[in-house]
């Protein structure tokens, strides 16, 4: 069947199935956005490209300011009205860019849902949590009485693992601690079974246990829906538990796209490399080195000629700085890509060795030789940073 979402002068029509078809749900092609300010124009996003499948977990990763907010916010025609958005994003075949508000209300929380970073600012303070629930589906549903909301409340606050939900949907947001608001956004998000959640940084200022309650919501809320899931975050450790395939971004761009097994174990972009090990590992005896990434990541406002992490990078030639480098295939069981002139020189090691092109940082030299000696008593006094004042008892 079709069903036409009209409004005052952008209409959009979008094949409502049963059962979900196998190809990408969502597509998004050369999606740029920029913003006028008064000093010039950011290029906050510069061409990115990526596809997502029914039941398929898509991770986007990067430092902050790499555009992976900006990306899902356009998609979601969220961006304020300074935002000149271009390219495309495509929900079954059904161009989203440039739809107006009312029509993409009509798809927004029905088609795609959206978890947002901070759940206090996304709830209102006003209104009990289960009417805000319930109001997510009557604006969808007209049919639905009220009763029978209420009743899908409480079903998805159990399915999130809210205890005691027949009593809690009366609560209001300033109730629940964070991470039980994270699960009431995450309710709020599967209530209309969507065929794409896009989360936005959703254990952001969580600690690790209430992480894990919440990662396993979502996991709950895809469960249930089979809707393909958009899984932004800084977190490299919940990419490798969730994601199926991963898409690094820097300077608004993506720079590397492969598989988990791609990404984790044969990255072959230095910036890749740079996040994977500056991470401590549970795996190794605690005395591996780190690897720092230097520097900050250059100005959207003003990009650098050539490769925009050129400045920050360990194997940085002269030819970086001539032209900014696409996308390119490499070599690897699933398809595989990155950004770098150089990525051809990181084939065949695995994330320790090609860490090793970044150089060791002023701490490293401080690393204990032997199991349970601390750095602090086997370093020379010569290597102990001068900002430190070593006292005794």
């Amino acid at each position: 069947m079709t069903e036409e979402l009209s409004g005052p002068t952008t209409g959009l029509q979008i094949d409502v199935q049963e059962t979900r078809g196998s190809g990408p749900l969502l597509s998004v092609d050369n999606l740029s956005v920029d913003f006028r300010t008064a000093d010039g124009t950011v290029h906050a996003v510069r061409g990115v490209s990526y596809e997502v499948s029914a039941g398929e977990t898509l991770g986007i990763v990067g430092e902050s300011g790499s555009g992976k907010s900006v990306t899902s916010l356009a998609v979601m025609g969220l961006l304020a009205k300074s935002a000149k958005v271009t390219g495309s994003a495509r929900f079954r075949g059904t161009e989203l860019i440039g739809a107006n508000d009312r029509a993409m209300s009509a798809i927004r929380g029905r088609n795609i849902a959206m978890i947002f970073q901070d759940p206090m600012t996304s709830l209102d303070p006003v209104y009990k949590i289960g009417v805000q629930i319930a109001e997510t589906l009557r604006v969808h549903d007209k049919s639905i009485s009220r009763k029978a909301a209420r009743a899908r409340a409480i079903e998805l606050l159990k399915i999130v693992g809210i205890p005691n939900a027949e009593d809690r949907v009366d609560n209001y947001p300033h109730e629940f601690s964070g991470g039980m608001r994270q699960r009431v956004v995450i309710a709020i998000a599967m209530a209309n079974n969507p065929d794409v959640i896009i989360a936005d940084e959703p254990t952001t200022a969580l600690d690790v246990t209430v992480q894990a309650t919440v990662l396993e919501a979502i996991k709950a809320a895809q469960r249930e829906t089979g809707a393909a899931l958009v899984l932004i975050t800084h977190d490299l450790g919940i990419i490798a538990g969730m994601a199926d395939r991963v898409m690094v971004m820097y300077s608004g761009r993506a720079v590397e796209v492969g598989s988990v097994d791609d990404i984790f174990y044969r990255p072959r972009m230095p910036y890749t490399v740079g996040l994977l090990n500056s991470l401590p590992r549970l795996d190794t005896d605690g005395r591996e080195r780190l690897t720092p990434i230097i520097g900050t990541p250059p100005s959207l406002l003003r990009p650098p000629p050539g490769c925009p992490f050129a400045p920050r990078c360990p194997m940085h030639i002269a030819a970086c700085d001539t032209a900014e480098p696409d996308l390119a295939a490499v070599d690897g069981t699933d398809p595989h890509w990155a950004a770098c002139i150089r990525s051809g020189e990181l084939a065949g090691k695995d994330t320790g060795e090609a860490g090793e092109v970044f150089p060791a940082g002023s701490a490293d030299a401080t690393l204990p030789a032997a199991t349970g000696t601390g750095a602090a008593e086997t370093a020379p006094h010569s290597q102990q940073p001068d900002n430190i004042q070593w006292k005794t008892p």
